[in-house]
């Protein structure tokens, strides 16, 4: 027929025939009743295809060669079409079957088993017969029916569960649409549909769930609900401004639970708890950020900047976290492993990272540096040397070079004790014996030059050792610091009972004074010892005063020390231990008036620190104007401290005094460099 011209009556009776046969199929589908409709579909379909192929391979020569040169269209893709045209649009069936698919959909969803063998057969229709099919005849309505469907459910759970329920609820659901597409839909659904459930159950109502009370995100932090957070992490990343919701939310909380910990007067009692907390909130809250949060940046950013907001609350941080060390490399580490010690040192390096004031830190670590080493107190020298070796890291050879200064001096003293005994030999034979470390001007924290007067016995051996050391070293001057000394010594009491008393050298001169007297008053021991009266009344209470250690007696018996009390030795005294070590009572935090001592000694190590950065910027910059200046210097000087504007200020005016600067001649707020 296409041979002799008949190719296109071939065709359109094709065509004819074709509608013909599907009008019968178009009654049979419609006369189906009940499930009965889509099974009837699904095998007219299959038949549909199987009739389509036969009629194909028959008609194979016409749909090669008339069918391209005519160009109509290809057999396979007409029948396509009048199935199309005639049943699936077919007034009678279109909406039959569009309704019928979403009521399985929501049968599925409530709960009920379908055949999801014949849903998939016939969604897979709607995507056979063009892409525009099942967008259109199907996917538009669906994802409107979902989007109902939610809006209900979304409304119901929101009212009567917890944000741990409600959540489980969603993350159900979006699982259950995921595999819903992968059963029976196409794959490009999975992306809308997960978006519906998305915008109806968690966007809508993200505020309400991190905010629910008792369950909101607050009480999951609170309550280490590490699966629940897990959840709302992952949920709420889905969602336009999820993750930053989450954020604001662990940030206040963060911010207003570290304030308290750092403002509340009970907590302030107790330096080394108050450190140990904010590690123990720390760490919780890094646990929750790796466990649940995935360690997203997001989260680990605003922790720190939370904790370096708070921490720098309390001006006591820097002393506080520096008790914390001192008390942890007295006493803490003994039975720590070392990869132990080098955890605990990382989270103090990590505390003081947060801190502002760096170089307030520094004083006190100093002094406290200096007390153990002196003490020989620090249970590991690898532990104080790591630690120098971090913060030298964190904050460069300038903020270190003084502590390792202390550890040279410390070396350098017992070798030159060593020569001062091979060189004096036999005439320290009847001498007490004496350790003395000599520690360099500077390197040192500066204390004031306190002396007290040594029993007689001390200062002979000290005059020796005084002499061999000028001798030795031109030049230098000594300065006994009799503050910071100890001694043991060798006491006997009622019935012959002897012991070895560790005390302070200031202890030492007091008790000394009893082997020449049975009673002192206050006043007399004063006259005596010329010890300042703050360290007298410490270490007279120390002796007199703390049960078990009381080597002295006082009257009246009280605890504190008055001008009129009177000492006299305690023949009485007892202990199951030969070596008594007889503490000096002392605050463990700095009293009002020397923390004064310390921030100004702070304020005046400031002053040149600021003056060479705004030299060297100066000598960069040339000119420049007051804002500029104040702004680099503070950001030169962050890493150590925050620069206060108004020192800034006069810093500036000091060099333009001696002539490192000068202002400019017209414009005041302009400074130029004098080389």
């Amino acid at each position: 027929m296409v041979l002799n011209k008949f190719g296109e009556k071939l065709y359109s009776g094709l065509i004819a025939t074709l509608r013909t046969h599907l009008k019968e199929i178009s009654n049979s589908i419609e006369a189906a009743q009940g499930d009965l409709f889509e099974e009837e579909l699904n095998k007219k379909w299959a038949d549909h295809n199987k009739s389509l192929q036969m009629i194909r391979d028959i008609l194979m020569y016409m749909d090669r060669t008339f069918v391209p040169n005519t160009h109509k269209t290809p057999i396979h893709e007409l029948g396509l079409n009048l199935w199309r045209d005639n049943i699936i649009h077919s007034t009678k069936i279109q909406k039959r079957l569009l309704n019928t698919l979403l009521e399985l959909v929501y049968k599925e969803r409530t709960g009920e088993v379908i055949n999801r063998g014949l849903m998939r057969n016939v969604i897979k229709m709607f995507m056979e017969l063009g892409d525009s099919v099942y967008k259109e005849d199907f996917e538009m309505y669906f994802l409107d029916a979902s989007a109902n469907f939610y809006i209900t459910e979304s409304q119901q759970f929101i009212e009567c569960l917890s944000c741990g329920d409600y959540l489980k609820k969603t993350e159900r659901r979006l699982n259950e649409e995921m595999e819903r597409v992968s059963h029976y839909l196409d794959a490009k659904t999975e992306m809308k549909i997960t978006k519906v459930v998305e915008k109806e159950m968690i966007e809508k109502y993200m505020q309400r769930l991190v905010h629910m009370e008792n369950s909101g995100l607050v009480n999951m932090l609170v309550n280490d609900k590490f699966e629940d957070l897990g959840r709302i992490y992952s949920l709420f990343r889905r969602v336009p401004d999820g993750i930053s919701t989450l954020k604001d939310v662990m940030t206040s909380h963060i911010r207003e639970t570290g304030k308290q910990l750092v403002t509340d007067p009970e907590r302030l009692k107790d330096p080394v708890a108050f450190v140990q907390r904010l590690l123990d909130e720390k760490d919780k809250l890094d646990k929750i950020i790796s466990l649940a949060f995935n360690n997203d940046k997001t989260f680990q950013n605003a922790l720190n900047s939370s904790f370096e907001y708070f921490i720098n609350l309390n001006p006591r941080s820097p002393e506080f976290i520096s008790l914390f060390v001192d008390d942890m490399l007295r006493k803490g580490l003994k039975g720590f492993s070392e990869e132990d010690v080098e955890v605990i040192l990382d989270k103090v390096i990590m505390l003081f990272r947060y801190l502002q004031e760096k170089d307030v830190f520094e004083k006190y670590y100093k002094q406290h540096l200096a007390k153990r080493l002196l003490s020989g107190k620090s249970v590991s020298e690898d532990a104080e040397r790591s630690l120098i070796v971090k913060l030298k890291t964190e904050c460069g050879y300038q903020f270190t070079s003084k502590l390792e200064g202390m550890f040279t001096d410390m070396k350098t003293s017992e070798d030159t004790v060593q020569g001062f005994y091979s060189s004096q030999g036999a005439e320290l034979a009847d001498c007490p014996a004496l350790a003395v470390q000599v520690l360099t001007t500077g390197s040192w924290p500066t204390q004031p030059i306190t002396s007290c007067n040594l029993p007689a016995e001390i200062v002979g051996v000290c005059e020796k050792f005084r002499a061999y050391y000028l001798g030795a070293h031109n030049g230098r001057r000594l300065s006994w610091q009799t503050n910071m000394g100890t001694a043991d010594i060798k006491a006997t009491f009622g019935k012959g009972e002897k012991h070895e008393l560790n005390v302070s050298t200031y202890q030492m001169c007091i008790l000394m004074l009893f082997n020449d007297a049975d009673r002192l008053g206050y006043k007399e021991i004063e006259q005596a010892t010329e010890i300042p009266a703050l360290d007298l009344k410490r270490c007279l209470q120390s002796l007199a005063c703390v049960k078990g250690k009381n080597v002295l007696r006082k009257d009246p018996m009280s605890k504190n020390i008055g001008v009129n009390d009177v000492f006299y030795f305690n023949d009485n005294f007892t202990s199951k231990f030969y070596k008594v070590k007889i503490g000096t009572v002392v605050a463990q935090k700095e009293s009002e008036p020397e923390k004064q001592e310390t921030r100004q000694r702070v304020e005046e190590d400031r002053k040149p620190q600021i003056e060479a950065a705004i030299v060297r910027i100066m000598k960069a910059r040339r000119v420049l104007d007051h804002n500029n200046i104040v702004a680099e210097v503070t950001t030169q000087l962050q890493p150590r401290f925050l620069a206060n504007p108004v020192v800034i200020k006069k810093r500036i005016e000091s060099l333009i005094e001696r002539e490192f600067i000068e202002r400019d001649k017209i414009d005041r707020k302009l400074y130029r460099y004098l080389a």
